[in-house]
């Protein structure tokens, strides 16, 4: 069987096809952060008008690169929620577009169980049940995974997630967006022994996460020292190794909850070297395993959201020509569709 993936839920249009016995023959994306980094954030109204341009011609670019055409999809999938409600507008015209003419079935996918099964592309992939955390921009969750369509909510974030705080704390200082990735690349440089910056709900048996107010302390150092390189650098690792330390206790606290042995980790900050490295040694440590997604299906793409849909549709073949959006959308209200 072979899916086609439209993801447009933010700032990156990504078109993937998957093939069910030979996994993702085509893959193409666009990135729009030159577009939004002169506003310093995403805008909009500007993410969907680029979607509109690009869309097209990347199914075009991932039929060239698989050697398939239009009639050899047998399953069309976009992302149908959370997100930006004009973005994932036209992700989902295009898929009913497409579904109409080429009499296809079509299948909305959450966006977050997208990244949650993204693991799943890898090699070796984690069998079920796992614990997974997903860490992106917008989302700071760890979740108990018994199957497609079977996520239990353990924890999450109570203010900021973890990639807000990150993006939040570059633009104090004075890095380009996105600020996730160039603060991550600033702290190498740092010494993050410097600053002694709290560690917010590490105390205590709880699975919740709160990073707004690691993000004021970075403000107040900031403010209360001369700024120069080396303390932008020093923030930098100092801030990181406060998030790394809180998001490695709650994954080990929720394997212990749980009884499982395997995490998984997917989302935008899960490409984050230094909280790679950390879970790895964690929990190397108390006999778990750790599973990524290769680094490429860390942040948005359409891999993950045809591969997804696969799996949801061996399951429950998928119905008739769809055109929902869901910006907000429970993870794990799913299981209930």
């Amino acid at each position: 069987m072979l899916t086609l993936g439209i993801e447009t839920s933010c700032d990156e249009t990504g078109v993937a096809l998957y093939d069910s016995g030979r996994g993702v023959v085509g893959d193409a994306l666009h990135s729009q952060v030159d577009l939004h980094a002169l506003y310093g954030g995403v805008v909009p109204e500007l993410a969907s008008r680029d979607h509109i341009r690009r869309v097209v011609p990347l199914v075009r670019e991932a039929l060239v690169q698989a050697g398939r055409t239009l009639d050899d999809i047998d399953l069309i999938a976009y992302t149908e929620g959370p997100g930006l409600a004009g973005a994932l507008l036209v992700g989902a015209s295009v898929a009913a577009g497409l579904g109409i003419a080429l009499d296809r079935p079509v299948v909305g996918v959450h966006h977050l169980e997208g990244h949650l099964l993204s693991p799943l592309l890898a090699d070796p992939r984690p069998a079920f049940p796992f614990v997974a955390l997903l860490v992106s921009g917008g989302h700071t969750q760890l979740m108990a995974v018994e199957g497609v369509g079977r996520y239990a909510l353990l924890g999450e974030t109570v203010d900021d997630a973890a990639g807000e705080a990150f993006d939040k704390t570059a633009s104090l200082l004075g890095l380009s967006y996105p600020g996730g990735p160039a603060l991550a690349e600033l702290a190498r440089e740092g010494d993050a022994r410097r600053f002694a910056f709290p560690r917010p709900m590490l105390a205590g048996e709880g699975l919740d996460f709160s990073f707004s107010g690691l993000k004021t302390s970075a403000l107040h150092c900031i403010r209360k020292h001369a700024p120069d390189d080396r303390l932008r650098a020093d923030v930098a690792a100092s801030f990181q190794a406060a998030v790394i330390d809180v998001l490695a206790a709650k994954c080990l606290r929720a394997l212990e909850a749980t009884g499982m042995d395997r995490l998984v980790v997917a989302g935008g900050v899960g490409a984050n070297v230094a909280l790679r490295d950390r879970l790895v040694r964690e929990t190397a440590r108390t006999g778990a395993t750790v599973y990524f997604p290769p680094a490429r299906l860390c942040t948005d793409n359409g891999a993950m959201i045809a591969f997804a849909a696969a799996l949801r549709h061996q399951e429950a073949p998928a119905g008739q020509e769809s055109f929902t959006v869901r910006p907000r959308w429970d993870l794990s209200t799913l299981d209930a569709r």
